[in-house]
Parts: structure tokens; C-alpha cells; sequence
């Protein structure tokens, strides 16, 4: 990773900024970091591909804090932004996999994420124009 990358501008999609808000602070530090990291193109040792997303765009930093798992899922899929797409602590006792629920949420925001994608593109490139 190089230091002088210039950094991705982060945005955050639905409840995500709100609900890392809520993680205790090591947790959000944790993920601040990884996703710092994502920023300026690298990768956090935590952070691996979500499966079922076709690539390795979508990824999520696992944090395991006083007996309960955490997670943030991001997406490094778009060249000029990194997207936040959702962040909640784990709630099931059946094993690492991520829920069916969850994986539909957070397909629903990475659609989100092309939406916002475009429209702040488009903002940009009109801001370089005047």
C-alpha cells in the first residue's frame, strides 16, 4: 500500500454510519482502520471477500469483542468511492455463515450503492466542468 495514494472518498449506505456508531470502541476501531485501509487501496489482515457477490469486491472485517462477533461489510467494487454498506453484530449461534437475511440486505444496498455511484459522479464531473 502506498502512502501517497491518494484516499477514496467513504460514503455510507442506509443505517451504516449510525450502526457503527453503536459498536463498542475497540470494534469501531477496528473497522476505522480496515476501512482507512480500503481508502487508500489496501486491505486490513481481517478483511476477507464476502462470498456470493461474484469477485472479490464486497468485502467484510469480522471483530470479536467480550464473547460477541461484529461485522462491517464494504464494497471496493467502484473506482472512485468506497462504499459502507452495512454493519451489525452477529446474532447467530449456527455456525460463521452469514445469514440468507443479511446477505439480501446487503445486496439491497450495493444496489443503493450504484444509484448514490452515479449521482455523485455525476456531481463531480459538473463541478469540473464550472
Amino acid at each position: 500500500m502506498n502512502g501517497d495514494v491518494a484516499a477514496k472518498p467513504l460514503h455510507w449506505v442506509s443505517s451504516s454510519k449510525r450502526d457503527i456508531k453503536a459498536m463498542p470502541a475497540d470494534v469501531r476501531r477496528t473497522f476505522g482502520f480496515a476501512l482507512w485501509r480500503a481508502q487508500r487501496g489496501g486491505r486490513h489482515r481481517r478483511a476477507k471477500v464476502l462470498k456470493g457477490f461474484g469477485g472479490s469486491s464486497v468485502l467484510e472485517v469480522v471483530e470479536d469483542h467480550q464473547g460477541n462477533t461484529y461485522r462491517a461489510v464494504y464494497t471496493v467494487r467502484f473506482a472512485r468511492v468506497v462504499f459502507v454498506l452495512h454493519v451489525f453484530q452477529k446474532k447467530s449461534t449456527k455456525g460463521i455463515k452469514t445469514a440468507k437475511h443479511i446477505i439480501d440486505v446487503i445486496r439491497g444496498r450495493m444496489s443503493m450503492a450504484e444509484k448514490m455511484y452515479e449521482e455523485w459522479c455525476a456531481k463531480q464531473d459538473a463541478k469540473k466542468e464550472d
